[in-house]
């Protein structure tokens, strides 16, 4: 009986020292790291919005850091595919991204994806948040708004286009259509930069996206109203947003570096500290106001606790779009 209390005694002894030892090497490995290059995934090609940001916060982390942020571009399915990749990474911080909230919360109600949205990541930091508009050629008889949806009612069948099905501009201005009583044909394109062509070249009556701001202010195209916008655009202080129309809107992504789940706690804190001190350094917030991009700061904590909410709101919202997956 003695024999076996000691046995017992013991084995408690051995796995606490083992308990210890795991933790003390956690401990050490989050001090120490990183100690070598990490890479970057960026789920937007090359020279999108997306990418110019990714690079921006890879420069300025890696001169905090110590070590090369290299980034790499892993496109396609509305980021759900760079999403997949990320979640399938060993949890080592070696290994993060750049990406949209919605990979999380709305996309995966309209695909299906090939990871459990509110269990494969590790949130790190939101640093900006999407904001869309809608545009129409400068020459258009349409000054306002207004003067769209009053012709618009009494001639159905005006053309927009967004860079894709389901993109949270395509449902912002079906939910605007829904709400004024409109008859507005959807044209997807294959992302934001054959939707401006297609305006110029007057292929469709209205452009729906993010990439409107540099034509806009070079007098090429006129913004008729922003939605996913908490507020006016200070650019444009006579444009209204869509809630201010009586409309509810599809709210859409925000931007946030993420790691796989299970992410050690310190190296979360670490990396959220870098890309923090970048995100709000002089140089990067002109970046993010020349992109038309504002500075939206959220901890990961703080996104992992919206996003079950979020997913709510955006099935009602879903319904009430009559989308299914």
């Amino acid at each position: 009986m003695k024999t076996m209390k000691n046995l017992s005694a013991v084995h408690g002894i051995a796995g606490l020292t083992l308990f210890f030892l795991i933790g003390l090497s956690s401990f050490t490995f989050a001090q120490e790291y990183p100690t070598r290059p990490i890479t970057l995934y960026c789920p937007f090609p090359a020279g999108a919005t997306v990418d110019i940001v990714a690079r921006g916060l890879a420069t300025g982390a890696e001169k905090i850091l110590g070590v090369p942020v290299l980034v790499e571009n892993k496109t396609g399915g509305l980021g759900t595919l760079c999403a997949a990749l990320l979640a399938s990474q060993k949890p080592d911080g070696y290994t993060i991204s750049v990406l949209a909230t919605g990979v999380m919360t709305y996309i995966p109600l309209l695909y299906k994806v090939s990871y459990k949205p509110l269990d494969a990541f590790t949130p790190v930091m939101q640093f900006s948040k999407f904001i869309g508009g809608l545009s129409v050629l400068s020459e258009s008889p349409f000054k306002t708004v207004n003067d769209l949806i009053e012709y618009a009612k009494t001639h159905p069948g005006l053309t927009y286009g967004s860079p894709g099905k389901n993109s949270f501009h395509h449902l912002n201005v079906e939910l605007f259509s829904q709400c004024k009583g409109l008859n507005l044909k959807h044209i997807p394109y294959k992302g934001g930069s054959e939707t401006i062509p297609a305006l110029l070249g007057k292929h469709i009556d209205l452009h729906a996206g993010s990439a409107h701001i540099p034509y806009v202010q070079q007098g090429k195209l006129r913004l008729l109203m922003v939605y996913s916008a908490t507020k006016r655009d200070p650019l444009f202080p006579d444009v209204p947003t869509l809630v201010e129309l009586g409309c509810q809107e599809y709210p859409g992504d925000g931007m946030m570096v993420a790691g796989p789940k299970g992410l050690p706690e310190p190296i979360v804190k670490k990396l959220n500290s870098a890309f923090k001190k970048v995100a709000e350094d002089q140089e990067f917030q002109k970046l993010l106001v020349r992109l038309n991009l504002p500075y939206t700061y959220k901890d990961g904590e703080e996104l992992n606790k919206e996003a079950p909410a979020e997913v709510e709101y955006y099935k009602n919202l879903n319904k009430k779009l009559g989308i299914d997956k």
